[in-house]
């Protein structure tokens, strides 16, 4: 059997299912706030996949490629450097959310591979308050994917601010460092920091929230706050937050559950010199932490030498929405199949039952059976489901 490239992985059975439900919740729930779907190309450019921010480690990780006129071209890691594309000569505010696969050249890791399922909503043309709409979104999305997070939130802004008050320079590199808070050891961190002469900036961003009111910036925490309370949202300052992406220029999210990892992330930049805000969720992390049941609803038909009379009531049952497998042969091969696949009921049509116009229903869990009409054959199966 041919092994799968490092990093890379077949999705099937129970996995997929739920994978597939959740994109289905977070395509619904993008919906219910007013964000239109997009699709674009899984490859670009390379000179447009790197953007304006090669130095972003992410930029660096890039699947690299060149097709058969020589052109330099990549894999895109993201959906955010796209939607300069998307959002050309819209109305605003343009509000757009995309599901779909990107790709890293990084190390694995057991919640971390090479290509991964992205799942992005941004509105361009944005304020504090789409901020908030945007984080009532994932309130409201983690609460039915069951996933106990925490929404911390800090400002670019506000650690500008704070790094020139102290006079520090090289920005950048010092807040790649900040951002290794919750990955490598303090001591660590501030040894790096010292080459910036700024390992007491640690020191600093260690204070409690009421210290850093003092900051002109402070003032849209503050509002994002208020307006996250109206969406009935809780967040957490964290101070320390960074995001690695040096686009950011105004608020920045990350989304925290039971994984070391962030499931979640996001924050405020700049789309064709206007403001934006977006965040993006890894469908793979997220089916990992929901507790969501997936039911396999799905109906076996076996047909006893019925099968015309099997393939009209399979149409039946489909027309109401109910997912069916027709079967024919021997009743042994057909329940053998429906066993390997956990469906849970089994419907047989014989010339006894298409005579009679009874059927009858197996509970393949149970062995339970009953014998109903077929008037009444939809109404039963909806209700089990």
């Amino acid at each position: 059997m041919k092994e799968t490239v490092k990093g890379f992985r077949d999705i099937e059975g129970e996995e997929s299912e739920k994978r597939a439900r959740i994109r289905k919740i977070i395509a619904e729930e993008f919906e219910l706030y007013g964000f239109e779907p997009a699709e674009t190309p899984v490859i670009e450019y390379e000179d447009f996949v790197r953007g304006e921010n090669k130095q972003d480690e992410a930029v660096s990780d890039i699947f690299k490629l060149k097709d058969k006129g020589d052109r330099n071209l990549a894999l895109r890691y993201e959906f955010t450097f796209q939607l300069k594309r998307l959002a050309e000569n819209k109305k605003l505010p343009y509000k757009r959310y995309q599901i779909g696969e990107v790709f890293r050249d990084e190390p694995i890791s057991l919640n971390r591979f090479r290509q991964f399922t992205q799942c992005d909503v941004d509105i361009v043309g944005s304020t504090i308050k789409s901020e908030a709409e945007i984080l009532s979104v994932v309130k409201r999305l983690f609460e039915i994917l069951k996933i106990k997070n925490t929404i911390y939130i800090n400002n670019r802004k506000l650690l500008n601010e704070i790094l020139s008050e102290q006079k520090i320079e090289n920005k950048n590199e010092v807040m790649k460092e900040i951002d290794k808070m919750d990955k490598l050891p303090e001591k660590e961190i501030i040894e790096n920091l010292k080459k910036f002469k700024a390992e007491k900036i640690i020191k600093i961003l260690k204070n409690k929230e009421d210290y850093f009111k003092k900051f002109k910036s402070y003032e849209e925490i503050e509002e994002l706050k208020k307006y996250c309370k109206m969406y009935n949202v809780k967040v957490e300052f964290q101070p320390f937050l960074v995001r690695g992406l040096s686009y950011y220029n105004g608020s920045i999210f990350e989304i925290k559950s039971e994984l070391k990892e962030s499931i979640s992330g996001g924050g405020s930049y700049n789309v064709n010199g206007i403001q934006a805000t977006g965040i993006s969720f890894g469908l793979d992390r997220l089916a990992f932490v929901s507790k969501i049941a997936i039911e396999n609803n799905k109906v076996v038909i076996i047909s006893l030498d019925q099968d015309k009379k099997s393939i009209e009531l399979a149409e039946k049952l489909r027309n109401e929405k109910i997912n069916c497998v027709l079967m024919f042969g021997k009743p042994s091969k057909a329940l053998e199949y429906a066993n390997a696949y956990k469906i849970k009921y089994a419907v047989f049509l014989g010339e006894e039952e298409v005579k009679k116009k009874r059927f009858k229903i197996k509970d393949l869990k149970t062995g339970k059976e009953e014998n109903v009409s077929e008037k009444d054959m939809v109404k039963k199966l909806l209700r089990k489901f």
